[in-house]
């Protein structure tokens, strides 16, 4: 089925429902919240009772997306009342964290994914998927877009809270020329750019700078492969209380740095438990590949992974055991 039949019959499944679970992932970014808020916002205008699920909890600096307040991580779902269910923005049905029941359930609902990551697994009856565009916003954008569906304020808003949030401010290089032009159309309709500077880019407290301050004074350069590299054990993980955004945030920092073609950051989150994020700015290279040899995966410029092992910092570099 060609990608715009693909948006119209998602917008014949979504009048013709009755009730509507709408899921993103776990540890949600900005693409993720704002594209299951666009997704609300919608369904409030057509009138369809919806409720929006998240394992984890909104964090604070995205609290200023519309219908962000709405998302719940109660997982006590009632599932028997859902007869469409639309995920965005996961790529692996795992991260949603509600696998086991998406699996039990798919012969009572018709399920919609919406994404721009590369594809892992096949469970959706619709699949919408565009990789290697900016965001799973930018997905959502051209869904209304070929449905003559109006924007608005609040949609507009969080349209461009995606875009912004995954390209890093258009920084990275999956932004497109036309990229750039949906964000202006959104500017147009309304959308709260001040804003959305304010409370996802300029958000920085003390404490998310000494993470920062502690990364930089470990980081080393492999000149080998010219790979930028840091360790994090979980007793020093012990001090941070930090969020995934903060990582990111500085992931996207240290993704400038001139003269490495990736950097990469490895932290024990719990007692033998390694994650890993790779970025890189070099069009050339496909980090992807990196992380699914790890067993993870994510996009050709930002990815990450998940091993077992313990981080033991010596007197010149670290070991994993």
């Amino acid at each position: 089925m060609e990608i715009a039949n693909k948006y119209k019959y998602a917008l014949e499944k979504i009048r013709s429902a009755n009730n509507i679970l709408l899921i993103t992932h776990e540890r949600p970014d900005g693409d993720a919240l704002a594209s299951i808020c666009a997704f609300s916002l919608l369904l409030e205008r057509l009138k369809k009772d919806h409720k929006l699920f998240c394992n984890d909890q909104v964090p604070a600096l995205f609290n200023f997306i519309p219908n962000s307040n709405k998302i719940k991580n109660d997982k006590d779902l009632n599932w028997g009342e859902y007869d469409l269910t639309i995920v965005v923005d996961c790529g692996a049905l795992s991260r949603t964290k509600l696998e086991k029941e998406i699996r039990d359930n798919r012969a009572k609902q018709f399920i919609i994914e919406f994404d721009h990551h590369p594809k892992v697994d096949d469970y959706a009856d619709l699949e919408i998927r565009i990789p290697d565009i900016s965001s799973t916003a930018e997905v959502i954008y051209r869904f209304f877009k070929e449905n003559d569906l109006e924007f608005g304020k609040d949609i507009a808003t969080c349209i461009l809270t995606g875009i912004l949030t995954d390209t890093i401010n258009f920084l990275n290089t999956s932004t497109t020329a036309e990229t750039i032009a949906i964000s202006s159309e959104m500017l147009s309709e309304g959308a709260l750019m001040p804003k959305i500077n304010r409370y996802a880019w300029k958000n920085k407290n003390i404490h998310s700078m000494k993470v920062l301050g502690n990364i930089l004074d470990n980081l080393k350069i492999n000149p080998d492969h010219s790979i930028a590299f840091a360790c994090l054990a979980y007793e020093e993980m012990e001090k941070f209380s930090e969020t995934e955004e903060t990582f990111d945030s500085v992931m996207n920092f240290l993704s400038n740095i001139d003269d490495v073609k990736a950097v990469m950051l490895l932290r024990e989150e719990r007692p033998g438990s390694i994650k890993g994020s790779i970025r890189t700015n070099n069009p050339k290279i496909d980090v992807s590949k990196i992380a699914k040899l790890l067993g993870g995966g994510g996009h050709a410029k930002a990815s990450g992974f998940k091993i077992d092992g313990k981080i033991i910092k010596t007197e010149k570099t670290w070991e994993i055991k």
